[in-house]
């Protein structure tokens, strides 16, 4: 039987943002093979950096153990986290020259289906868009989202799962037949879990898009070079064999839904996501190398100097990692899938049945699971581009919470990072919940 998703419409503020972003996908004559190209992020140091903030010890490590979670039916939340105290957080890191801007959003609740209800939420800022001018950060600007691309990669994947296209332990070769080395043998499910062993193309010099790369950072990449590249290297473990961050992986998720839909996988997640849920301010930007404004610009060190990093063709994150939003469409986005209005409850289930990473997370189906000192799990995905770091996060009663931030001369700290997301979802006092 298939699922069906609840009809979506836009809510009215979300219309009413001010800055729309255009859509764009660059059009092809056949969906397979394909002349789009893959983007790269270094999303285990991200989501380790988070988590060493946020978490007390370390998550049981070994095999993929698989852990079972219930479901994320919102409670009552409690009143917003006070406002001061993230303002003041938000601020030391502009202050400390961990950041050059900085930008959170916390809401509580779920947009209401019939446009009507807007959830409480406060946004906050801290820094400048842009160094030589000092112009004020704007709470409502675009940025590069990193690897949280891959949670609406996974989401499209599990809608197709919910309408029996394909099944999770359906091996790989049976929908890209050829593609992979030993396809027979890894299914969907260890694609975007990575658990598959495949081999991340991300670990080869000038194939990061978290590296200053010159010239090369405008150059046009294509899906079928990047999985030369990590197919020319022997896999990590056998299939199922154990735990590694690979961005091919999701080079594969994204040529998955292009084969069964015959569209482009970011058509997709604007027909399937976007566009119901009303993110005008989210795109999928191909190759344009610029980020839709107000945003603030990102940095990096090159030779003792801060060089603007802020434009790059994306290709290179492709499905990894090449989307740009804001933390209004985030947070919209992290209620519409935690709260069960984007997949069937079962496919939900599946996404956040996490496996041990050997890290201080773990991972499910495009998902990150993170427990906080206080007791609450977190759920999301946390992003890196050169010059941008985003962590989309939500819990069982209806809270989310995005950061995003342009680093600088200072790495953030563990203290930093839980301060920030301790304050955003635990109780007064920090007491267990």
């Amino acid at each position: 039987m298939e699922f069906t998703r609840p009809a979506l419409r836009p809510t009215s503020w979300s219309r009413a943002a001010p800055i729309p972003t255009v859509f764009r996908v660059r059009a092809r004559k056949s969906p397979f093979p394909l002349s789009l190209s893959l983007s790269v992020t270094v999303a285990v140091a991200v989501t380790v950096a988070l988590a060493a903030a946020l978490v007390l010890a370390l998550v049981p490590v070994g095999g993929p153990a698989v852990a079972a979670a219930s479901p994320m039916s919102p409670a009552s939340p409690p009143s917003l986290p006070p406002r001061g105290e993230l303002q003041s957080r938000l601020t030391h890191l502009v202050e400390s020259e961990a950041a050059t801007a900085a930008l959170l959003r916390v809401q509580d609740g779920q947009d209401g289906q019939d446009g009507q209800h807007r959830p409480a939420h406060w946004s906050g800022r801290a820094g400048v868009r842009d160094l030589a001018s000092g112009t004020p950060a704007a709470a409502h600007g675009h940025f590069r989202i990193g690897s949280v691309t891959k949670t609406f990669v996974a989401t499209v994947v599990l809608q197709l799962v919910d309408e029996g296209r394909l099944a999770l332990d359906d091996p790989i070769d049976r929908h890209l037949p050829g593609v992979v080395p030993g396809g027979d043998r890894i299914t969907v499910r260890q694609i975007l879990n990575h658990t598959s062993g495949i081999y991340d193309y991300a670990h080869e010099r000038d194939y990061s898009t978290n590296r200053w790369r010159g010239e090369a950072r405008f150059r046009t990449y294509h899906p079928e070079e990047l999985l030369a590249v990590a197919f020319a290297h022997e896999p990590y473990f056998p299939p199922g064999g154990g735990w590694h961050y690979s961005n091919t992986n999701y080079l594969l998720a994204g040529l998955l839904v292009e084969r069964l839909t015959g569209r482009p996988y970011g058509a997709e997640i604007q027909r399937r996501i976007l566009r119901p849920l009303g993110m005008v301010h989210t795109s999928v930007p191909g190759n344009d190398p610029r980020v839709p404004e107000p945003h603030a610009r990102g940095y990096a060190r090159v030779d003792g100097q801060d060089v603007d990093a802020t434009e790059m063709n994306p290709s290179l994150d492709w499905a990894a990692g090449e989307m740009i939003s804001t933390t209004a469409d985030l947070d919209r986005f992290l209620a519409a899938l935690l709260g069960g209005r984007l997949t069937s409850p079962a496919s939900l289930a599946a996404m956040r049945e996490t496996v041990a990473t050997g890290t201080l997370f773990r991972y499910g189906l495009g998902l990150q699971q993170v427990d906080l000192p206080c007791g609450r799990t977190l759920f999301g995905h946390g992003g890196e581009l050169l010059g941008f770091l985003t962590y989309a996060m939500g819990d069982a009663h209806g809270r989310q919470a995005t950061l995003s931030y342009n680093p600088y001369h200072r790495k953030a700290s563990a203290e930093d990072l839980m301060g920030i997301f301790s304050t955003a979802f635990c109780p007064p006092g920090g007491q267990r919940s």
